[in-house]
């Protein structure tokens, strides 16, 4: 399903890898897209029942919304990247035992431009 190993064998893409790149596929544009516009934006001579495949995935997720387009649907993203992230980065704050312990490890990796954007954010200054 992707490129060349090593060895000359082909290496599969997981399912969770294909699903971010169609949505970054989805993100990159501002109209929705056909499973065939999308098999040609990513790399890897994906098949197109592939590609559809994941998109159904992504749908039944809520991840992508379905635009009927005639016989053939159109699909685009149901969020922007920037509120998945923020949704996948509070669900994994909340997997462990002790969420502040959490946040307060995960504050201390920031860079210094990203501790001055979150102190802008926590006072209200904006970014």
């Amino acid at each position: 399903m992707a490129g060349t190993g090593s060895r000359g064998r082909a290496e599969r893409r997981s399912a969770g890898k294909l699903e971010g790149e169609v949505l970054a596929a989805l993100w990159a544009t501002d109209r929705p897209l056909t499973p065939v516009e999308i098999q040609r934006e990513i790399s890897g001579g994906l098949a197109y029942n592939t590609v559809h495949t994941i998109l159904k995935r992504l749908y039944d997720k809520g991840l992508v919304l379905r635009d009927a387009d005639g016989r053939r649907g159109a699909y685009r993203p149901a969020r922007n990247a920037a509120e998945m992230t923020a949704e996948a980065m509070h669900e994994t704050l909340y997997r462990g035992p002790d969420p502040i312990a959490t946040l307060q490890q995960f504050v201390t990796r920031l860079t210094a431009e990203e501790e001055q954007a979150l102190r802008r954010l926590l006072t209200g200054d904006g970014v």
